[in-house]
């Protein structure tokens, strides 16, 4: 396509049409369930209390850091392959599949479980987005992707042990 006598170049990435639209899909579901746990974390960062307040409050916030870390790059994959990406907190809300808690009380076991469990769907969600990337050869897509599952495995791993033993 030519502009102004200029070739414009009218995608990003070497990925048909359709291929855009299915990973960008699922890498805006995937923003927003991990601003969905980022923002649960935090929640119960805040709200710990307890014997082990300081062991778990530390351990939230640093998983926080990790989880918000992925935000951007999900994003600008997403940017880079000529896909769009989430727009505001609505969005975030149309398209989390991770439930929230606005509970006023709730347990330091309960929390550290609910967190291990929505990890663990977070890995679930992670592997299906892998497989529409690897079906569409987005290698550097899946690359990214696998990076994600281990820090997710890790992050639950760590939830699972700590709420085993309480």
């Amino acid at each position: 396509m030519k502009n102004n006598g200029t070739t414009v170049c009218e995608s990003y990435a070497d990925l048909r049409s359709d291929a855009v639209w299915e990973i960008s899909e699922a890498l805006r579901a995937l923003l927003a369930d991990v601003f969905a746990i980022y923002m649960k974390t935090k929640n119960f960062h805040w709200h710990m209390t307890g014997s082990h307040f300081r062991d778990y409050h530390l351990l939230l916030d640093e998983q926080a850091g990790q989880i918000f870390g992925m935000t951007d790059d999900i994003a600008e994959r997403a940017r880079k392959i000529g896909g769009g990406t989430l727009r505001s907190i609505g969005d975030i809300a149309r398209h989390q599949r991770v439930r929230d808690n606005d509970a006023e009380s709730i347990r330091p076991k309960d929390m550290l479980a609910e967190l291990c469990n929505d990890n663990r769907h977070l890995a679930v969600s992670l592997r299906s987005a892998n497989e529409i990337c690897a079906r569409h050869n987005d290698v550097a897509t899946t690359s990214l992707i696998e990076t994600w599952i281990d820090q997710t495995e890790r992050r639950t791993w760590f939830l699972a042990a700590t709420v085993r033993d309480l």
